[in-house]
């Protein structure tokens, strides 16, 4: 499964950012509380620009080289095939950014961590930016 964007629906707006940060700041669905109290600053683990639309998710590739090249053993797959970061195990070398296709996972500066989109594993069926697209430019496909 994976998150894919219609760029034709989407405004632009950034709430599917705001709403990502949230979810994983444990503050689901709650963006006040995760920007007024979020420490450090929330982040999305998406990645847009604000000059145009470019929504990149992860495609949680069936052979994934991130999972394939990770030293640490950090980037994972899970039963349902969705691909994450075990932060407890991940130790900045930065290989799975430097190998993915698509260019998604993303450090985080001045921290020994990535970030990548993991579906909003293990809290919800439909991930947080779909779930709050305004309108419905997201769509969660297998």
């Amino acid at each position: 499964m994976r998150v894919i964007a219609v760029p034709e629906y989407c405004l632009g707006c950034g709430l599917c950012e705001i709403y990502c940060a949230a979810q994983h700041d444990g503050y689901a669905g709650n963006v006040l509380k995760a920007y007024k109290r979020g420490k450090p600053l929330s982040r999305s683990r998406l990645l847009n620009t604000p000059f145009f639309t470019c929504f990149n998710t992860c495609m949680h590739c069936e052979d994934a080289p991130c999972v394939n090249a990770c030293i640490s053993g950090a980037m994972k797959r899970d039963e349902n095939n969705i691909v994450y970061i075990d932060a407890d195990k991940c130790v900045g070398c930065y290989t799975c950014v430097m190998v993915c296709p698509y260019g998604h996972i993303k450090p985080l500066p001045g921290q020994k961590m990535v970030l990548k989109c993991d579906l909003c594993r293990g809290e919800n069926i439909i991930p947080a930016c779909v779930a709050h697209c305004p309108n419905e430019a997201l769509k969660l496909v297998d």
